[in-house]
């Protein structure tokens, strides 16, 4: 690979990190989000039975954006922006697609505006998960669990906007 210069494994773990910091930054963003709304206003909707556990939503989550950033450290390794600007392009929708339905579901107590986000946010992640597949099979292979649980959450999503509306 030509385009992997001396200099980029040296500084691989600053890339790394980069990209941790910023997966991290939107799942911290969409927490500001969620705690205050929780304990009042979750609780009182009407969920489904399989609605899992509240404890269980933070370490998913954190797991599938370590596994988010890494995936896209791979991507970015292979010649940064300039060779891979669409498939990191495709990531950058989505997380921000990721970060807005905790607002548009728990700070504006919209799951209709957030069942559309959560279906776009699918598209994107299928979309993303092909151009990171192409660019590095095992980057592919770590968005799997992400869209995985994002079709599980359209629909619990969905369910909940059912049984509120």
């Amino acid at each position: 690979m030509e385009m992997m210069t001396a200099s980029r494994p040296k500084h691989a773990w600053v890339e790394l990190v980069a990209a941790v910091v910023l997966c991290l930054a939107v799942a911290g963003l969409g927490g500001l989000a969620t705690a205050p709304n929780v304990g009042g206003w979750y609780v009182e909707l009407v969920k489904p039975a399989w609605t899992p556990p509240g404890w269980v939503f933070g370490p998913v989550w954190s797991v599938l954006y370590l596994m988010m950033a890494v995936a896209a450290w791979l991507v970015w390794r292979q010649g940064g922006l300039a060779v891979a600007a669409v498939p990191l392009g495709l990531f950058v929708v989505q997380l921000l697609l990721n970060g807005v339905w905790s607002w548009l579901f728990f700070a504006l107590h919209s799951p209709g505006a957030a069942l559309v986000d959560i279906v776009l946010l699918w598209a994107a992640i299928v979309a993303t998960t092909v151009a990171f597949w192409r660019r590095s099979t095992l980057a592919g292979v770590l968005l799997a669990p992400y869209l995985a649980w994002v079709s599980f959450a359209v629909a619990l999503n969905f369910a909940v906007w059912r049984l509120n509306g």
